[in-house]
């Protein structure tokens, strides 16, 4: 039997966090597997091919290539978001599945990476199934599009940690609009998912090279298209530090609102 106080212990309170969501998700898969790509696709076709027509190629690239990219990073880190503020904040305070959790020999920093490797395997889900239907739609040039999964995984734990800070500060499910028009759409539209950065004046570029999608897109689009990303260590340390550092404050809000 594995002792709950050695480093195996610690792994197997996380992972039965993450089992118990799997489960309750894998009961309702399909309409969640339609809901994670079916709008980034919309988008991907309509922008695509709509503006593509006007556009032509964006550094090198057709305008649907480019942007099935950035529609990829998206998906990815929307998918973690909604995961780690409404149906976190479900479990927390209208299903009280974490109390229940924290009655077992759990503790809230188990039931915090647990739900935080959960949100990285949905979002590795939804990126498989965007990969898949740009594949078969020739948006993807070679196999090495196939190391987005592993990114995948980080841009979900990375925005994970950060949608779970902002649900433990949050009292209603209204509090995540701040979050989401102020931090969420801005980044999307500043990170390079819908056109090149080139065209932004310098100021906002070096302010844009601190947020995280912009480095995740910047990793997940030459993959895509057959090459490698360049400064690869860099674009992997600035998810990395957003995810531990708000994994840790995530933590310490948590213990404070659940064991009070």
């Amino acid at each position: 039997m594995i002792d709950l106080l050695t480093p195996q212990g610690a792994f197997s309170r996380c992972f039965s966090v993450w089992l118990r969501n799997a489960k309750v998700w894998s009961k309702l898969a399909g309409s969640s597997l339609l809901g994670s790509f079916a709008e980034p696709l919309f988008y991907l076709f309509a922008l695509g091919y709509g503006l593509g027509q006007f556009i032509g190629s964006v550094e090198g690239m057709s305008y649907i290539v480019f942007l099935a990219s950035g529609i990829l990073s998206t998906s990815t880190m929307n998918t973690a978001t909604f995961e780690g503020l409404y149906l976190a904040y479900t479990r927390m305070e209208v299903q009280r599945t974490w109390d229940g959790m924290l009655s077992t020999p759990l503790g809230v920093t188990d039931i915090v990476r647990g739900e935080v490797l959960w949100m990285g395997t949905k979002s590795v889900i939804s990126a498989l199934a965007i990969l898949l239907v740009t594949t078969l739609s020739g948006f993807v040039e070679s196999t090495t599009a196939l190391w987005v999964l592993p990114i995948a995984f980080l841009t979900g734990c990375c925005f994970g940690s950060i949608a779970l800070t902002v649900t433990a500060l949050s009292r209603s499910y209204d509090f995540f609009m701040y979050y989401l028009s102020l931090v969420v759409t801005p980044m999307v539209l500043l990170s390079g998912v819908f056109f090149p950065l080139t065209s932004l004046p310098e100021v906002v570029r070096d302010g844009v090279s601190a947020l995280p999608l912009f480095h995740i897109v910047e990793m997940v689009r030459p993959l895509m298209t057959g090459g490698f990303p360049d400064n690869l260590l860099i674009h992997i340390a600035v998810p990395v530090i957003y995810c531990l550092s708000f994994l840790s404050i995530a933590i310490l809000l948590l213990k404070k609102r659940l064991l009070k």
